[in-house]
């Protein structure tokens, strides 16, 4: 008699295959778990975060208070674009060259300090205008340079085969910083006023400083250049080398660009809302919170196959949702919810981008590209501010808004023609078995491999 008792594969219960579908949406904290400098990193940036949604929500408010203008508040952001474009691409370069931990930790004491004058020039009796515009002037300058110094440094601090999952995880720093800041900006300012939200974020630099000062320097590779104008030169030319990572940089700056109001929340909430302060916070957190849930279940984006093609429906939707949320200025709950879906939407794009743009550049030219990228995100989200408020003064508030997101959807789609690479693209699973449960079987067992594993091409 045969002593081979193997019969048929035992079925799992339903319960089961709902758990296992369950696992895959969640977003993957294995980088949290297995790198030290990654978890110090990511805790003391979320900290930070919060801390300067705070501000900007302040910022803004404030202008409108005292100006009573949307253009003013275009203006305001005109001034911060101006910063960007002047330090996005020098912080870049220098990232490269330099300590990436050091430069971080310069820029860092910088946004202290300048949140610590916000605090000063705002508890005047009558709060100078033009000293807030060049403290936002300096803010957003150094922002810029931390952004590009922060986003070139995260590949270092985790292997190759972590990357997507941290960069994931990226997303979720900042939408909860994006969620809680705007919120706790609302409060305090309807509490304390505006130099208590702006002493609030001077007090948060404490966290990302010490985190910095936890984790060992990250100093540049071999082959590193001097920074300056040649460097910045050899970044551009890489990246107008690179269809594929200028598809990423356009279709950004045309959803930014056409489809960004943030620079109408205070008239909503003030003049059609009417909801006061509070309401206005919600409102700027409303896409960040969208952007929590999306990344909280974003454990099924290592298993798309079509990442190109996801990334231009993600996009897309972001424009459908704006268009929505100007529909319904008539009911504040279904505009808020509009909103959260536009957020839910647009981080999905963010991640597949940044992972894309990651991937496709060496580490020698990480820092220039990745200020590109940051400076193509920070300056199409202000554009898309002055586009707004400008609209807003001759069509209406809402008329700005629906048109800003229904020229968002015909752009990407735009964008989708003309470089069909992007459409075709795929991120790491090209080589994977076919259907998600193999898949996911393959990028569990990459996950456990050495860090010093070489798994790309």
């Amino acid at each position: 008699m045969s002593d081979d008792h193997s019969g048929p594969p035992v079925r799992r219960s339903r319960g089961h295959r709902a758990k296992h579908r369950f696992q895959n949406l969640i977003v993957d904290a294995t980088p949290l778990r297995l790198d030290h400098d990654y978890r110090w990193w990511w805790s003391g940036q979320l900290v930070t975060a919060i801390g300067n949604q705070v501000t900007r929500t302040a910022l803004r408010y404030q202008i409108f208070v005292l100006t009573g203008s949307v253009l003013a508040v275009g203006a305001l952001t005109l001034v911060q674009f101006i910063a960007v474009l002047a330090f996005a691409l020098v912080g870049g370069s220098i990232a490269d060259a330099f300590d990436r931990r050091r430069v971080l930790l310069v820029a860092q004491i910088g946004m202290c300090a300048t949140s610590l004058s916000l605090v000063v020039v705002s508890q005047m009796g009558a709060p100078s205008i033009p000293a807030l515009v060049v403290l936002a002037f300096v803010g957003a300058g150094l922002g810029a340079v931390d952004l590009a110094v922060r986003g070139s440094a995260v590949p270092r601090l985790v292997p190759r085969q972590r990357l997507p999952s941290a960069l994931a995880l990226n997303q979720l720093n900042g939408r909860m910083g994006a969620i809680v800041g705007p919120a706790l900006g609302g409060v305090v300012i309807a509490a304390i006023g505006v130099p208590g939200a702006f002493a609030l974020d001077a007090a948060t630099f404490i966290g990302s400083i010490t985190a910095l000062l936890v984790i060992r320097p990250i100093p540049p590779l071999d082959g590193a250049r001097r920074a300056g104008l040649a460097a910045i030169r050899e970044g551009l030319s890489f990246v107008l080398g690179r269809r594929l990572i200028l598809s990423a940089l356009a279709i950004d700056l045309i959803a930014t660009i056409l489809g960004t109001p943030t620079s109408l929340f205070p008239a909503l909430a003030l003049d059609i809302f009417k909801v006061g302060p509070t309401g206005f916070g919600v409102l700027s957190a409303a896409p960040a919170v969208g952007a929590l849930i999306a990344m909280l279940l974003s454990g099924w984006i290592p298993l798309l196959r079509r990442t190109g093609r996801a990334l231009i429906l993600s996009v897309a939707a972001w424009g459908v949702a704006i268009t929505a949320f100007g529909l319904l200025t008539f009911s504040f709950p279904l505009a808020v919810l509009a909103l959260a879906v536009a957020g839910g939407a647009d981080v999905i794009s963010s991640v597949l981008r940044s992972t894309l743009v990651q991937f496709e550049t060496p580490d020698e030219l990480r820092g220039r590209v990745t200020s590109i990228y940051s400076m193509s995100a920070q300056s199409g989200s202000r554009l898309g501010d002055i586009e707004a408020a400008v609209l807003a003064s001759i069509a209406g508030i809402q008329a700005s808004i629906i048109v800003g997101g229904m020229l968002c959807v015909l752009g990407v789609l735009a964008i989708a023609r003309a470089i069909p690479e992007l459409p075709a693209h795929t991120i790491l699973v090209d080589n994977l078995p076919r259907g998600r449960r193999a898949r996911r079987t393959q990028i569990e067992s990459i996950a456990r491999l050495p860090p010093d594993t070489d798994i790309l091409p």
